[in-house]
């Protein structure tokens, strides 16, 4: 992992300390969730966990996209037109793994953990997943191949999580109609941590919001987000938080009637069911749109 989230860190915790004294202040006003002492540090020990766990997993990505490297079809200098090149050629692979995290269930286990409070903050981007430092890196592999270096990638994805840190907040409504077409802010990212199920699967990208407008996956706030998972999970127990998915899929994928099925439980969208009892999150957007 870059330097520039270590680095971040302080800052981290200073916003954090801000924006709750500001939900305080705003404690009764009921478009304010604002925070809780158990679901806060829940989050801050995901997070913690996370940083850990990537420590480690970010050297074995790190040499293996310096292996990639050597099969380059071109080599991009260290130039101001190439990071321009890498803002968006990241954000595009940042979207495509943020979608399929949703969209196949054993990306999801991975990646649900940061769905699952109830609550909206700053605390909330610090609660990231123990296991998605195993899952995620498949999607950015192409970038040294293409020509990117591998320490170039590695710094436009620190950029990107510190972009993301800050629209993970209540206290900021919309931005002027420019930058919320173009970016991804704290109105499109409510939309995304939404149970509502019009708000289901919807806005992904990272930085930008272009490729949620060009792919069909965009929704704007309207109404009240209602924030966690369709079925919550209602504990604080970090461990729990990590792995119940993966406990519920493993679960599901053993007790499968045929192997077909059991492929079905790992690879298709949560919700999924070889008995149809299920519903995936485009099926739960139709049925609430008839």
């Amino acid at each position: 992992m870059s330097v520039l989230i270590y680095l971040a860190i302080p800052v981290f915790l200073i916003t954090l300390a801000i924006e709750a004294a500001w939900a305080r202040r705003r404690k009764g006003d009921p478009r304010i969730i604002g925070y809780t002492t158990k679901d806060t540090f829940a989050s801050l020990a995901m997070g913690l966990g996370n940083v850990g766990i990537a420590a480690v997993t970010k050297l074995g990505t790190f040499a293996l996209m310096t292996w990639l490297y050597q099969y380059r079809v071109a080599t991009l200098p260290n130039l101001w037109w190439t990071w321009v090149l890498l803002f968006f050629a990241e954000d595009f692979c940042y979207y495509w793994f943020h979608r399929a995290s949703h969209e196949v269930r054993a990306l999801w286990a991975a990646h649900v953990n940061h769905h699952s409070s109830e609550h909206y903050n700053l605390s909330t981007a610090l609660r990231q997943s123990w296991t998605t430092p195993f899952t995620a890196p498949a999607f950015w592999l192409v970038l040294p191949l293409v020509g990117f270096a591998p320490w170039m990638v590695f710094t436009q994805q620190a950029i990107s999580l510190l972009y993301q840190y800050w629209i993970h907040t209540e206290a900021i409504d919309r931005l002027p109609a420019p930058l919320e077409f173009v970016f991804n802010t704290p109105s499109h990212h409510r939309v995304h941590h939404g149970a509502n199920p019009e708000y289901l699967d919807r806005n992904h990208g990272g930085i930008l919001i272009i490729w949620d407008r060009l792919f069909g996956t965009f929704a704007p706030e309207r109404a009240r987000v209602r924030y966690g998972l369709t079925e919550n999970i209602r504990t604080f127990k970090p461990h729990v938080i990590a792995f119940h998915e993966w406990i519920a899929m493993a679960r599901d994928a053993r007790r499968a009637p045929t192997w077909r099925a059991a492929l079905g439980y790992l690879l298709r969208p949560p919700g999924w069911r070889h008995d149809g009892a299920g519903k995936t999150a485009r099926e739960v957007m139709a049925a609430s749109s008839t």
